[in-house]
């Protein structure tokens, strides 16, 4: 057991600025016995110990100093202190009496710390040449409000750099700052290498805390490398092999340097370049092409100048245009067609590539395929517009078609006509006469009457409106068609409908039939009304009904009929057998 007074004290204590510091002061008196005060100072300074508290059996003495506001006692004895500042850190001192056992003291060393904030990294904004004659500007780091003094180091890709002479230097400021707080700025300087432009940049504070090496890490920044272009890339899109003639081309040139160079476009024209930069798209190393053709096949250059150290590059790519020219069709026998020829198309044309061919008509449906179309017995209706259609397979959408007419010459052949036409007398009628030749015929009629033509398919065709008479219906109409290879005439026959005529008769007998009953019933009342005495009948006034002009009373019934003698000759008849019943 210890056998006189002792006091224990931390002998440093870290807080953090702004944050409450506790200070403890434990101590040991033999025998269990009581202190008799206890005095806390601060050591200013002067080295000079200024009292903060007396503390006694009968109470707490707090001495009028600058810590009044910030500072408390705790139950244990244990100083508070709050706020802490940077003038803070100091040395804090208790001192214990214990009557016989004496007095005993300790300290401890107040220390105050900042975290450094997060430190900003700002890269070199205007980027940095790899031909720079001086050593450039990597970037610059700065880390605020930090006690005490930090550190800074800098890191490429992940691994540390450091100072090397005349190569790698990395130069830093320390600035304290009103609060007393630092802050510690630093810049790196560095050569660079083309490889350089994927390299990343960080910067790491370090500092201490509680005894430990803390560090904090910037975000990693890349750097703009200018650097001249070592390969150069041309480009025909779409690929070159597919290009065809009609098609939009572009040539694209791409470096692979930083900025991208200036780009010059030519064309070789036999043994001369010829500029094309003024076509190109400018600062882009773009040239379109629009519908080539032909005569866009060729060698074309690309020229890179670097503006940093003037060198240049150049690559040249070859642009081949799929084309077909001249397609032709030939006719063979290549005289004029008659009805009945046959004829044979041929058809050909020139290209690089493979050429498929196929024949249509001119509603587009395929006929054969292959290069020849063979038509035989040739007629009118055959007359036609023939296309060849020529088509590359090994380039898509690359074809061309060339129309061809067929024309089959010769006289007129009258093809339908309205013969022979049923009508009746006065009735107005159309007359039509269709017919097919080439070159193209005319329709003349041997009558008059009003004329409409028109053309049918291949056919021309032409009604006549006129009314029927009774020189139409014995002479007819002729249709005549006529061209400069000859002439076709056909008659239309006029006949009178049988069933109109037949009609009409069957009218006129039930007429008759009609009239011959009425007769027959008024004979046959007269004469039941005699029977009956009905009428006086005796001898004064008898009257021979034998003789027409005796009679007082006569019924006659004529019919009359100017259209046929037969139906006449019928009526008599009847009216014949009626007066015979009279005079019986």
């Amino acid at each position: 057991a210890a056998s006189k007074l002792e006091i224990s004290m931390p002998p440093v204590v870290e807080v953090e600025f702004g944050g409450t510091a506790r200070i403890e002061c434990n101590f040991y008196i033999p025998e269990n016995a009581s202190y008799t005060y206890i005095d806390w100072f601060y050591v200013d300074r002067s080295n000079r110990q200024v009292r903060l508290y007396h503390v006694t059996a009968s109470g707490v003495l707090e001495d009028d100093t600058d810590y009044k506001k910030r500072l408390s006692l705790r139950e244990d004895k244990a100083l508070s202190l709050s706020a802490v500042t940077l003038q803070d850190a100091r040395t804090f001192m208790c001192q214990v009496g214990a009557g016989s056992y004496g007095v005993g003291e300790n300290s401890t060393e107040l220390s105050v710390y900042k975290v450094p904030k997060t430190p900003e990294i700002e890269p070199n904004s205007g980027g940095i040449s790899v031909h720079s004659s001086e050593i450039p500007e990597i970037a610059r780091c700065v880390s605020k409000n930090s006690f005490p003094p930090p550190n800074i180091t800098w890191h490429k890709n992940g691994e540390q750099l450091h100072a090397q002479e005349n190569q790698v230097t990395m130069p830093s400021t320390l600035t304290r700052e009103s609060s007393g707080l630092y802050t510690v700025s630093s810049t790196l300087y560095a050569p660079v290498t083309r490889q350089d432009r994927h390299s990343r940049y960080h910067c790491t504070v370090h500092y201490w805390l509680r005894g430990q090496r803390r560090a904090l890490d910037s975000q990693q920044v890349q750097v703009n490398i200018f650097y001249p272009a070592e390969h150069l890339k041309l480009q025909v899109m779409p690929s070159s092999t597919l290009v065809k003639e009609g098609d939009n081309v572009t040539l694209v040139c791409e470096a692979d340097g930083n900025p991208q160079p200036v780009f010059s476009f030519f064309k070789k024209n036999l043994n001369e370049w010829q500029d094309l930069t003024s076509l190109a798209e400018p600062d882009s190393g773009v040239l379109k092409l629009h519908d080539v053709n032909k005569s866009s096949n060729g060698t074309y250059r690309c020229q890179s100048l670097d503006l940093d150290d003037m060198s240049q590059i150049e690559e040249d790519v070859d642009l081949v245009v799929n084309y077909i020219e001249g397609v032709h069709v030939k006719m063979e026998p290549s005289s004029t067609l008659r009805e009945g020829d046959s004829v044979m198309l041929s058809c050909g044309a020139h290209s690089p590539v493979g050429l498929k061919y196929q024949w249509r008509d001119e509603k587009g449906r395929k006929l054969v395929e292959g290069n020849q179309l063979f038509l035989s017995n040739l007629t009118f209706e055959t007359s036609n517009t023939f296309s060849c259609k020529v088509m590359a397979p090994s380039v898509p959408g690359l074809e061309q078609s060339k129309k061809v007419s067929v024309a089959v010459e010769g006289k007129p052949r009258i093809v339908a006509i309205s013969s022979p036409l049923y009508v009746r007398q006065d009735e107005v009628v159309n007359l039509t006469c269709k017919a097919i030749a080439f070159p193209r015929p005319t329709v003349q009629w041997s009558i008059n009457g009003t004329a409409h033509e028109y053309m049918d398919n291949q056919h021309i065709a032409s009604n006549l409106t006129v009314r029927v008479s009774r020189d139409l219906l014995q002479a007819g109409a002729m249709c005549r068609v006529s061209n400069s290879l000859g002439v076709s005439e056909q008659r239309i026959q006029l006949v009178v409908d049988q069933k109109s005529t037949a009609e009409s008769q069957g009218v006129i007998i039930v007429a008759i039939i009609v009239a011959i009953l009425v007769v027959a019933v008024l004979g046959a009342v007269i004469y039941f009304l005699h029977k009956k005495g009905k009428i006086p009948c005796g001898r004064a006034g008898k009257q021979d009904i034998t003789k027409p002009e005796a009679r007082k009373d006569k019924i006659v019934v004529e019919v009359k009929s100017d259209k046929l003698s037969e139906e006449a000759g019928l009526l008599q008849g009847a009216n014949g057998e009626k007066r015979a019943a009279a005079d019986q």
